[in-house]
Protein backbone atom coordinates (compact mmCIF):
# COMPACT_ATOMS: atom_id res chain seq x y z
CA UNK A 1 0.00 0.00 0.00
CA UNK A 2 1.53 3.32 -1.03
CA UNK A 3 0.90 5.90 1.71
CA UNK A 4 2.06 9.63 0.86
CA UNK A 5 2.51 11.28 3.85
CA UNK A 6 2.45 15.08 2.71
CA UNK A 7 1.05 18.11 4.32
CA UNK A 8 -1.94 19.63 3.08
CA UNK A 9 -2.25 22.27 0.65
CA UNK A 10 -2.04 25.89 2.04
CA UNK A 11 -4.11 28.98 0.21
CA UNK A 12 -1.47 31.41 1.82
CA UNK A 13 1.01 29.69 -0.17
CA UNK A 14 2.48 32.37 -2.57
CA UNK A 15 5.30 31.73 -4.76
CA UNK A 16 6.68 33.70 -7.46
CA UNK A 17 5.61 31.06 -10.36
CA UNK A 18 1.99 29.60 -10.11
CA UNK A 19 1.88 27.23 -13.46
CA UNK A 20 4.34 26.53 -16.56
CA UNK A 21 4.31 29.35 -18.16
CA UNK A 22 4.71 32.14 -15.29
CA UNK A 23 7.83 29.44 -14.17
CA UNK A 24 8.98 29.60 -17.64
CA UNK A 25 9.72 33.63 -17.28
CA UNK A 26 10.76 33.09 -13.65
CA UNK A 27 13.50 30.94 -14.64
CA UNK A 28 14.39 32.86 -17.78
CA UNK A 29 15.37 35.93 -14.87
CA UNK A 30 17.13 33.88 -12.46
CA UNK A 31 20.83 34.69 -12.04
CA UNK A 32 23.16 31.78 -12.20
CA UNK A 33 26.07 33.55 -11.54
CA UNK A 34 25.01 33.54 -7.57
CA UNK A 35 25.14 29.58 -7.02
CA UNK A 36 24.27 30.13 -3.23
CA UNK A 37 21.38 32.45 -3.95
CA UNK A 38 20.11 30.60 -7.18
CA UNK A 39 20.29 27.51 -4.83
CA UNK A 40 18.13 29.20 -1.64
CA UNK A 41 15.75 30.91 -4.60
CA UNK A 42 14.67 27.59 -6.23
CA UNK A 43 14.89 25.92 -2.74
CA UNK A 44 12.17 28.44 -1.35
CA UNK A 45 10.07 28.89 -4.20
CA UNK A 46 9.89 24.58 -5.02
CA UNK A 47 9.46 23.92 -1.09
CA UNK A 48 6.46 27.03 -1.68
CA UNK A 49 4.84 25.47 -4.83
CA UNK A 50 4.44 22.52 -3.35
CA UNK A 51 1.90 24.24 -0.73
CA UNK A 52 0.41 25.68 -3.07
CA UNK A 53 -3.35 24.20 -4.13
CA UNK A 54 -3.17 23.45 -7.80
CA UNK A 55 -4.49 21.22 -10.81
CA UNK A 56 -1.79 18.09 -10.85
CA UNK A 57 -1.79 18.49 -14.67
CA UNK A 58 -0.11 22.14 -14.28
CA UNK A 59 1.77 21.06 -11.33
CA UNK A 60 3.49 18.21 -12.96
CA UNK A 61 4.20 20.70 -16.08
CA UNK A 62 5.73 23.15 -13.83
CA UNK A 63 8.01 20.74 -12.20
CA UNK A 64 9.10 19.23 -15.35
CA UNK A 65 10.45 23.09 -16.37
CA UNK A 66 12.40 23.32 -13.11
CA UNK A 67 14.26 19.75 -13.75
CA UNK A 68 17.15 21.04 -15.83
CA UNK A 69 17.90 24.37 -13.68
CA UNK A 70 17.33 22.45 -10.45
CA UNK A 71 20.09 19.47 -11.91
CA UNK A 72 22.53 22.24 -12.84
CA UNK A 73 22.61 24.12 -9.59
CA UNK A 74 23.11 20.68 -7.82
CA UNK A 75 25.66 19.80 -9.61
CA UNK A 76 27.81 22.94 -9.37
CA UNK A 77 26.44 23.59 -5.88
CA UNK A 78 27.85 19.69 -4.58
CA UNK A 79 31.60 20.92 -6.13
CA UNK A 80 31.91 22.20 -2.88
CA UNK A 81 31.70 19.24 -1.15
CA UNK A 82 34.01 17.48 -3.58
CA UNK A 83 36.86 15.86 -1.57
CA UNK A 84 36.16 17.26 1.83
CA UNK A 85 37.31 15.21 4.92
CA UNK A 86 34.50 14.62 7.76
CA UNK A 87 32.64 15.55 9.91
CA UNK A 88 31.89 18.44 7.47
CA UNK A 89 32.54 21.83 8.85
CA UNK A 90 29.91 24.01 9.72
CA UNK A 91 29.51 25.90 6.07
CA UNK A 92 30.12 22.32 4.41
CA UNK A 93 27.17 20.51 6.14
CA UNK A 94 24.54 23.91 5.26
CA UNK A 95 25.95 23.42 1.70
CA UNK A 96 25.12 19.41 2.16
CA UNK A 97 22.10 19.98 3.98
CA UNK A 98 20.39 22.34 1.28
CA UNK A 99 21.37 20.01 -1.66
CA UNK A 100 19.24 17.04 0.09
CA UNK A 101 16.50 19.59 0.93
CA UNK A 102 16.22 20.48 -2.71
CA UNK A 103 16.36 16.49 -3.82
CA UNK A 104 13.60 16.25 -1.08
CA UNK A 105 11.18 19.16 -2.62
CA UNK A 106 11.37 17.74 -5.87
CA UNK A 107 10.30 14.51 -4.29
CA UNK A 108 7.48 15.82 -2.96
CA UNK A 109 6.35 18.16 -5.70
CA UNK A 110 6.06 14.68 -7.87
CA UNK A 111 4.76 12.75 -4.54
CA UNK A 112 1.83 15.05 -4.61
CA UNK A 113 1.09 14.89 -8.36
CA UNK A 114 1.09 11.09 -7.49
CA UNK A 115 -1.26 11.88 -4.82
CA UNK A 116 -3.62 13.80 -7.18
CA UNK A 117 -3.35 10.73 -9.84
CA UNK A 118 -4.64 8.34 -6.84
CA UNK A 119 -7.28 10.35 -5.85
CA UNK A 120 -8.41 10.07 -9.77
CA UNK A 121 -7.24 12.93 -11.36
CA UNK A 122 -8.78 12.44 -14.95
CA UNK A 123 -5.44 14.15 -16.42
CA UNK A 124 -3.36 12.76 -15.00
CA UNK A 125 -4.21 9.07 -15.47
CA UNK A 126 -1.95 8.55 -18.69
CA UNK A 127 0.90 9.93 -16.74
CA UNK A 128 1.49 6.97 -14.06
CA UNK A 129 4.23 5.56 -15.19
CA UNK A 130 6.27 8.70 -15.61
CA UNK A 131 5.24 9.98 -11.98
CA UNK A 132 6.55 6.95 -9.99
CA UNK A 133 9.76 7.06 -12.21
CA UNK A 134 10.73 10.55 -11.26
CA UNK A 135 9.27 9.92 -7.66
CA UNK A 136 11.92 7.23 -7.82
CA UNK A 137 15.11 9.20 -9.46
CA UNK A 138 14.76 11.65 -7.14
CA UNK A 139 14.67 9.48 -4.20
CA UNK A 140 17.63 7.70 -5.49
CA UNK A 141 19.53 11.01 -6.41
CA UNK A 142 19.12 12.19 -2.89
CA UNK A 143 20.46 8.79 -1.61
CA UNK A 144 23.15 9.24 -4.00
CA UNK A 145 24.27 12.44 -2.41
CA UNK A 146 24.12 10.98 1.04
CA UNK A 147 26.52 8.27 -1.08
CA UNK A 148 28.80 11.06 -2.44
CA UNK A 149 29.16 12.97 0.87
CA UNK A 150 29.72 10.33 3.00
CA UNK A 151 26.64 10.78 5.47
CA UNK A 152 24.04 7.97 6.80
CA UNK A 153 20.45 7.96 5.46
CA UNK A 154 17.27 7.86 6.89
CA UNK A 155 16.26 4.46 6.82
CA UNK A 156 12.74 5.76 5.76
CA UNK A 157 14.03 6.81 2.46
CA UNK A 158 14.90 2.92 2.10
CA UNK A 159 11.08 2.31 2.87
CA UNK A 160 10.04 5.44 0.45
CA UNK A 161 11.67 3.85 -2.21
CA UNK A 162 10.25 0.19 -1.71
CA UNK A 163 6.96 1.20 -1.46
CA UNK A 164 7.45 3.49 -5.09
CA UNK A 165 8.50 0.32 -6.89
CA UNK A 166 6.31 -1.70 -5.77
CA UNK A 167 2.99 0.53 -6.45
CA UNK A 168 4.75 0.29 -10.07
CA UNK A 169 4.84 -3.26 -9.46
CA UNK A 170 1.49 -3.37 -8.62
CA UNK A 171 0.46 -1.75 -12.17
CA UNK A 172 2.57 -2.93 -14.31
CA UNK A 173 4.58 0.04 -14.71
CA UNK A 174 8.01 -1.37 -13.66
CA UNK A 175 9.18 -1.88 -17.25
CA UNK A 176 6.99 0.93 -19.06
CA UNK A 177 9.74 3.22 -21.06
CA UNK A 178 9.27 7.23 -19.91
CA UNK A 179 10.95 9.90 -21.66
CA UNK A 180 13.92 10.99 -19.62
CA UNK A 181 15.09 14.16 -22.09
CA UNK A 182 17.88 15.87 -19.89
CA UNK A 183 19.91 12.39 -20.25
CA UNK A 184 21.17 12.98 -23.39
CA UNK A 185 22.79 9.31 -23.72
CA UNK A 186 19.81 7.49 -22.35
CA UNK A 187 17.13 9.64 -22.91
CA UNK A 188 14.29 6.88 -22.28
CA UNK A 189 14.26 4.72 -18.82
CA UNK A 190 11.76 2.92 -16.37
CA UNK A 191 11.49 2.46 -12.66
CA UNK A 192 12.63 -0.81 -12.21
CA UNK A 193 16.73 -0.03 -14.16
CA UNK A 194 16.36 3.41 -11.63
CA UNK A 195 15.24 0.80 -8.64
CA UNK A 196 17.85 -1.87 -9.15
CA UNK A 197 20.89 1.29 -9.91
CA UNK A 198 19.81 2.62 -6.38
CA UNK A 199 19.99 -0.78 -4.95
CA UNK A 200 23.21 -1.59 -6.59
CA UNK A 201 24.85 1.64 -5.64
CA UNK A 202 24.01 1.33 -1.96
CA UNK A 203 25.60 -2.32 -1.90
CA UNK A 204 28.52 -1.83 -3.81
CA UNK A 205 30.32 -0.29 -0.49
CA UNK A 206 30.06 2.88 -1.87
CA UNK A 207 32.18 4.69 1.28
CA UNK A 208 35.22 2.68 -0.31
CA UNK A 209 34.92 4.89 -3.15
CA UNK A 210 36.22 8.51 -4.31
CA UNK A 211 33.60 10.96 -5.45
CA UNK A 212 34.99 10.56 -8.65
CA UNK A 213 34.29 7.11 -8.43
CA UNK A 214 30.82 7.22 -7.60
CA UNK A 215 30.14 9.65 -10.19
CA UNK A 216 31.66 6.64 -12.38
CA UNK A 217 29.78 4.03 -11.32
CA UNK A 218 26.46 6.23 -11.11
CA UNK A 219 27.21 6.42 -15.42
CA UNK A 220 27.95 2.87 -15.31
CA UNK A 221 24.80 1.76 -13.83
CA UNK A 222 22.59 4.00 -15.58
CA UNK A 223 23.76 2.03 -18.84
CA UNK A 224 23.76 -1.24 -17.11
CA UNK A 225 20.81 -1.86 -14.83
CA UNK A 226 18.57 -2.93 -17.93
CA UNK A 227 20.47 -5.59 -18.06
CA UNK A 228 19.31 -7.13 -14.93
CA UNK A 229 15.74 -7.86 -13.77
CA UNK A 230 13.48 -7.90 -10.58
CA UNK A 231 12.00 -11.33 -9.98
CA UNK A 232 10.13 -13.22 -7.43
CA UNK A 233 12.00 -16.29 -7.56
CA UNK A 234 15.71 -17.45 -8.30
CA UNK A 235 17.53 -20.64 -9.21
CA UNK A 236 21.13 -20.84 -9.39
CA UNK A 237 23.71 -22.81 -10.93
CA UNK A 238 27.64 -24.03 -10.00
CA UNK A 239 29.87 -21.29 -10.54
CA UNK A 240 27.30 -18.59 -10.44
CA UNK A 241 27.24 -15.41 -9.33
CA UNK A 242 24.98 -15.82 -6.55
CA UNK A 243 21.87 -13.69 -6.25
CA UNK A 244 20.90 -10.75 -4.49
CA UNK A 245 17.82 -10.18 -2.19
CA UNK A 246 15.99 -7.09 -0.90
CA UNK A 247 12.83 -7.24 1.22
CA UNK A 248 9.73 -4.55 0.18
CA UNK A 249 8.50 -4.34 3.41
CA UNK A 250 12.17 -3.31 5.65
CA UNK A 251 14.10 -0.09 5.50
CA UNK A 252 17.19 -2.36 4.55
CA UNK A 253 18.62 -2.57 0.94
CA UNK A 254 20.27 -5.32 -0.80
CA UNK A 255 21.83 -8.66 1.09
CA UNK A 256 22.65 -12.37 -0.09
CA UNK A 257 19.83 -14.16 -1.03
CA UNK A 258 20.64 -17.02 1.29
CA UNK A 259 20.09 -14.49 4.45
CA UNK A 260 16.55 -13.49 3.59
CA UNK A 261 13.26 -15.85 4.39
CA UNK A 262 11.44 -16.05 1.48
CA UNK A 263 8.20 -14.30 1.32
CA UNK A 264 5.68 -12.07 -1.33
CA UNK A 265 7.61 -8.84 -0.23
CA UNK A 266 10.74 -10.63 -0.94
CA UNK A 267 12.43 -9.53 -4.35
CA UNK A 268 15.58 -11.03 -5.90
CA UNK A 269 18.28 -9.99 -8.23
CA UNK A 270 20.03 -12.63 -10.49
CA UNK A 271 23.91 -11.31 -10.24
CA UNK A 272 24.73 -13.85 -13.80
CA UNK A 273 24.05 -10.87 -16.41
CA UNK A 274 26.21 -8.25 -14.27
CA UNK A 275 28.96 -10.77 -13.87
CA UNK A 276 29.66 -11.53 -17.21
CA UNK A 277 29.37 -7.80 -18.40
CA UNK A 278 31.70 -6.67 -15.55
CA UNK A 279 34.49 -9.34 -16.22
CA UNK A 280 34.42 -9.26 -20.37
CA UNK A 281 34.73 -5.43 -19.91
CA UNK A 282 38.07 -6.20 -17.76
CA UNK A 283 39.21 -8.68 -19.88
CA UNK A 284 39.04 -6.29 -23.01
CA UNK A 285 41.01 -3.54 -21.50
CA UNK A 286 43.99 -6.27 -20.11
CA UNK A 287 43.97 -7.12 -23.66
CA UNK A 288 44.73 -3.56 -24.73
CA UNK A 289 41.42 -1.71 -25.78
CA UNK A 290 40.70 1.45 -24.25
CA UNK A 291 37.67 2.45 -21.51
CA UNK A 292 36.48 4.91 -24.78
CA UNK A 293 36.35 2.15 -27.26
CA UNK A 294 34.04 -0.02 -24.93
CA UNK A 295 31.48 2.41 -23.69
CA UNK A 296 33.35 2.89 -20.49
CA UNK A 297 34.35 6.79 -20.02
CA UNK A 298 35.41 8.69 -22.17
CA UNK A 299 38.22 10.41 -19.96
CA UNK A 300 39.28 7.95 -17.61
CA UNK A 301 42.56 5.40 -17.90
CA UNK A 302 42.70 1.59 -18.48
CA UNK A 303 43.93 0.71 -14.92
CA UNK A 304 41.71 3.44 -13.00
CA UNK A 305 38.64 0.92 -14.57
CA UNK A 306 40.68 -2.11 -14.48
CA UNK A 307 40.60 -1.35 -10.68
CA UNK A 308 37.19 0.02 -10.05
CA UNK A 309 35.60 -3.16 -12.44
CA UNK A 310 37.31 -5.47 -10.01
CA UNK A 311 36.41 -3.91 -6.99
CA UNK A 312 32.49 -3.84 -8.18
CA UNK A 313 32.58 -7.60 -9.27
CA UNK A 314 34.28 -8.19 -5.74
CA UNK A 315 31.50 -6.66 -3.65
CA UNK A 316 28.43 -7.21 -6.10
CA UNK A 317 28.81 -10.91 -7.28
CA UNK A 318 31.27 -12.68 -5.31
CA UNK A 319 30.31 -14.60 -2.36
CA UNK A 320 30.62 -12.10 0.66
CA UNK A 321 32.39 -14.87 2.93
CA UNK A 322 34.90 -15.29 0.81
CA UNK A 323 35.32 -11.60 -0.13
CA UNK A 324 36.63 -10.81 3.60
CA UNK A 325 38.63 -12.67 6.25
CA UNK A 326 35.81 -12.96 9.15
CA UNK A 327 34.88 -9.94 11.32
CA UNK A 328 34.00 -10.34 14.99
CA UNK A 329 32.47 -7.98 17.03
CA UNK A 330 34.18 -5.84 19.50
CA UNK A 331 33.40 -4.66 23.00
CA UNK A 332 37.31 -2.66 23.35
CA UNK A 333 38.54 0.76 23.01
CA UNK A 334 41.44 2.12 20.90
CA UNK A 335 43.53 4.99 20.76
CA UNK A 336 43.94 6.23 16.68
CA UNK A 337 46.45 9.15 15.56
CA UNK A 338 46.15 10.16 11.88
CA UNK A 339 48.80 12.39 11.21
CA UNK A 340 52.34 11.25 10.38
CA UNK A 341 54.28 13.14 12.57
CA UNK A 342 51.92 12.01 15.54
CA UNK A 343 52.18 8.64 14.52
CA UNK A 344 55.95 8.92 14.08
CA UNK A 345 56.24 10.54 17.92
CA UNK A 346 54.16 7.85 19.86
CA UNK A 347 56.11 5.29 17.88
CA UNK A 348 59.01 6.56 18.37
CA UNK A 349 58.80 8.75 21.96
CA UNK A 350 59.78 11.82 20.33
CA UNK A 351 58.91 14.30 18.47
CA UNK A 352 60.42 14.33 14.26
CA UNK A 353 63.49 16.75 14.83
CA UNK A 354 65.65 17.22 11.77
CA UNK A 355 69.49 15.50 13.54
CA UNK A 356 71.96 18.28 14.28
CA UNK A 357 74.62 18.88 11.61
CA UNK A 358 77.97 19.73 13.63
CA UNK A 359 79.91 21.95 11.14
CA UNK A 360 77.78 24.33 11.80
CA UNK A 361 75.77 25.86 14.41
CA UNK A 362 72.17 27.06 14.55
CA UNK A 363 71.32 31.13 14.88
CA UNK A 364 70.05 29.89 18.19
CA UNK A 365 73.06 28.30 19.13
CA UNK A 366 75.65 31.14 18.22
CA UNK A 367 73.05 33.47 20.65
CA UNK A 368 73.27 31.24 23.45
CA UNK A 369 76.56 30.90 23.23
CA UNK A 370 77.31 34.92 23.06
CA UNK A 371 74.73 35.27 25.81
CA UNK A 372 75.79 31.97 28.30
CA UNK A 373 79.13 30.88 27.20
CA UNK A 374 77.50 27.35 25.96
CA UNK A 375 75.16 25.73 23.92
CA UNK A 376 71.77 25.06 26.40
CA UNK A 377 70.15 21.85 26.69
CA UNK A 378 66.66 21.26 25.19
CA UNK A 379 64.30 22.51 28.10
CA UNK A 380 62.81 19.54 30.05
CA UNK A 381 59.50 18.15 28.37
CA UNK A 382 60.66 19.82 25.06
CA UNK A 383 61.20 16.22 23.67
CA UNK A 384 57.69 15.03 24.88
CA UNK A 385 55.23 13.34 23.04
CA UNK A 386 53.05 16.13 22.10
CA UNK A 387 50.44 15.03 19.90
CA UNK A 388 46.81 13.67 21.35
CA UNK A 389 45.46 10.23 20.97
CA UNK A 390 41.78 10.16 20.50
CA UNK A 391 39.27 7.79 21.91
CA UNK A 392 37.52 5.13 19.83
CA UNK A 393 35.06 1.92 20.09
CA UNK A 394 35.81 -0.73 18.37
CA UNK A 395 32.62 -2.02 16.78
CA UNK A 396 34.10 -5.48 15.03
CA UNK A 397 37.61 -6.36 13.83
CA UNK A 398 39.80 -9.63 11.42
CA UNK A 399 42.85 -9.92 10.90
CA UNK A 400 42.73 -7.39 8.04
CA UNK A 401 41.30 -4.69 9.34
CA UNK A 402 38.65 -3.16 12.43
CA UNK A 403 35.80 -0.84 12.52
CA UNK A 404 35.77 1.87 14.92
CA UNK A 405 33.65 4.63 16.17
CA UNK A 406 34.77 7.82 17.51
CA UNK A 407 33.90 8.77 21.32
CA UNK A 408 33.94 12.51 20.64
CA UNK A 409 31.76 14.07 18.42
CA UNK A 410 34.34 16.66 18.46
CA UNK A 411 38.67 15.95 17.09
CA UNK A 412 40.36 15.52 13.74
CA UNK A 413 38.58 15.47 10.14
CA UNK A 414 39.57 12.22 8.38
CA UNK A 415 39.43 11.23 4.51
CA UNK A 416 39.71 7.70 2.79
CA UNK A 417 43.33 6.79 2.04
CA UNK A 418 44.61 8.62 5.13
CA UNK A 419 47.56 7.02 7.58
CA UNK A 420 46.68 6.34 10.67
CA UNK A 421 48.22 4.42 13.79
CA UNK A 422 45.84 2.92 16.15
CA UNK A 423 46.71 1.46 19.41
CA UNK A 424 44.26 -1.22 21.01
CA UNK A 425 43.48 -0.40 25.05
CA UNK A 426 44.72 -4.02 25.63
CA UNK A 427 48.37 -3.10 23.71
CA UNK A 428 51.18 -1.21 23.92
CA UNK A 429 52.26 -1.31 20.53
CA UNK A 430 50.59 0.64 17.41
CA UNK A 431 49.34 -0.72 14.80
CA UNK A 432 50.05 1.35 10.98
CA UNK A 433 46.82 1.48 9.28
CA UNK A 434 44.71 2.99 6.28
CA UNK A 435 41.71 4.44 6.18
CA UNK A 436 39.66 2.05 4.11
CA UNK A 437 36.16 4.39 4.44
CA UNK A 438 34.81 7.56 6.27
CA UNK A 439 31.27 7.72 7.44
CA UNK A 440 28.76 9.73 9.35
CA UNK A 441 26.37 8.09 11.58
CA UNK A 442 22.67 9.43 11.88
CA UNK A 443 24.16 10.43 15.45
CA UNK A 444 26.56 12.49 13.99
CA UNK A 445 29.25 10.07 15.01
CA UNK A 446 32.51 9.66 13.16
CA UNK A 447 32.77 5.59 11.82
CA UNK A 448 36.04 4.06 10.15
CA UNK A 449 37.24 0.73 8.03
CA UNK A 450 40.57 0.56 9.10
CA UNK A 451 43.20 -1.78 6.60
CA UNK A 452 46.12 -3.22 8.95
CA UNK A 453 49.77 -2.77 7.03
CA UNK A 454 51.65 -5.88 7.66
CA UNK A 455 54.01 -5.67 10.27
CA UNK A 456 55.23 -4.08 12.88
CA UNK A 457 56.27 -0.43 12.31
CA UNK A 458 59.35 1.21 13.23
CA UNK A 459 59.94 5.04 13.13
CA UNK A 460 62.37 6.27 10.82
CA UNK A 461 63.94 9.23 9.32
CA UNK A 462 65.25 8.98 5.84
CA UNK A 463 66.82 11.31 3.24
CA UNK A 464 67.70 11.18 -0.32
CA UNK A 465 71.77 10.63 -0.27
CA UNK A 466 74.08 12.61 -1.92
CA UNK A 467 73.72 10.12 -4.92
CA UNK A 468 70.31 12.56 -5.97
CA UNK A 469 71.67 15.48 -7.67
CA UNK A 470 69.31 18.48 -6.96
CA UNK A 471 67.52 16.75 -4.29
CA UNK A 472 67.04 17.95 -1.01
CA UNK A 473 69.08 15.73 1.80
CA UNK A 474 66.85 17.00 4.67
CA UNK A 475 65.59 14.11 6.69
CA UNK A 476 61.73 13.25 6.86
CA UNK A 477 59.54 11.10 9.11
CA UNK A 478 58.69 7.63 7.57
CA UNK A 479 58.07 4.55 8.68
CA UNK A 480 59.85 1.21 8.16
CA UNK A 481 57.22 -2.11 8.08
CA UNK A 482 59.32 -5.46 8.08
CA UNK A 483 59.71 -8.56 6.23
CA UNK A 484 56.31 -11.06 6.90
CA UNK A 485 57.83 -14.10 6.31
CA UNK A 486 54.74 -16.15 7.10
CA UNK A 487 52.90 -14.36 4.16
CA UNK A 488 55.83 -13.89 1.83
CA UNK A 489 55.66 -10.02 2.18
CA UNK A 490 58.96 -8.54 1.97
CA UNK A 491 60.22 -5.53 3.76
CA UNK A 492 58.57 -1.59 2.78
CA UNK A 493 59.00 1.66 3.54
CA UNK A 494 55.56 4.14 4.40
CA UNK A 495 57.27 7.59 2.84
CA UNK A 496 55.32 11.16 2.11
CA UNK A 497 53.55 11.29 -0.76
CA UNK A 498 55.17 12.72 -3.34
CA UNK A 499 58.39 11.78 -2.10
CA UNK A 500 58.68 8.59 -3.85
CA UNK A 501 60.87 8.46 -7.19
CA UNK A 502 62.25 4.71 -8.78
CA UNK A 503 65.75 4.45 -8.06
CA UNK A 504 66.34 6.99 -5.53
CA UNK A 505 69.09 5.94 -3.29
CA UNK A 506 68.26 6.82 0.45
CA UNK A 507 69.35 6.53 3.65
CA UNK A 508 67.22 5.03 6.39
CA UNK A 509 68.37 5.90 10.09
CA UNK A 510 67.38 3.97 13.02
CA UNK A 511 66.44 5.64 16.54
CA UNK A 512 69.57 4.17 17.88
CA UNK A 513 71.66 6.10 15.31
CA UNK A 514 72.18 3.23 12.98
CA UNK A 515 71.98 3.98 9.18
CA UNK A 516 71.36 1.99 6.00
CA UNK A 517 71.17 3.02 2.47
CA UNK A 518 69.04 1.53 0.58
CA UNK A 519 67.42 1.96 -3.19
CA UNK A 520 64.00 2.63 -3.63
CA UNK A 521 61.97 0.07 -6.21
CA UNK A 522 58.42 0.39 -6.77
CA UNK A 523 55.28 1.81 -5.74
CA UNK A 524 53.35 -0.52 -3.76
CA UNK A 525 50.42 1.71 -3.11
CA UNK A 526 49.73 5.21 -2.06
CA UNK A 527 46.92 7.16 -0.23
CA UNK A 528 46.04 10.69 0.30
CA UNK A 529 49.35 11.75 2.50
CA UNK A 530 51.67 8.24 2.43
CA UNK A 531 52.92 6.41 -0.23
CA UNK A 532 54.17 2.44 0.70
CA UNK A 533 57.42 1.72 -1.50
CA UNK A 534 59.70 -1.41 -2.15
CA UNK A 535 63.21 -0.75 -1.48
CA UNK A 536 66.33 -3.07 -1.03
CA UNK A 537 70.00 -2.65 1.02
CA UNK A 538 72.55 -1.30 -1.19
Amino acid sequence: MLTLPLEPTDDRANPHFKDAESCSRWLGQLQLTNLQLAHSLLLTQIGELNRYPMRGLERLGTLELLRETVGYVQDDYAKKLSGKPLPLNESELMVFVAIAQLWQAMISGYRRCLQAFIAGDKQLEQHGALLCQRCLLYSGLEIFEHLLTGYEFDARLWHQLHELYAFAEQHGWQASEVADLLNIKYPHSNCRSIYIKILLACYARPAELSRSQLQLLDKWLTQWSSALTVERNYTTSKGDALPLAVDLGSTSGLRPAKQITPGDSIRYLAMVPLSKLLRVKTILLQQGQTPQQIGLCEHCNSHDCIELLTFLHQGLCENISTRFAERHPVARHAQLCCKPEGIYAHLSGKLFKQPRVNTALSSTARKQIETFGRVLQDAPGSNEVGTPLEKWQFENESILGARLTRDDPYGERLNRNQLAGLRPCDSETFILCITAWVNITLTGQLQIGLRYLPGSPEAVDIRATSLNAAVSDKYVPAFLLPAVAALKIPASLVVPRGWFHPGRVVEIKHQNAEKLNAKLSLSIEHGLDYERVGFTLV
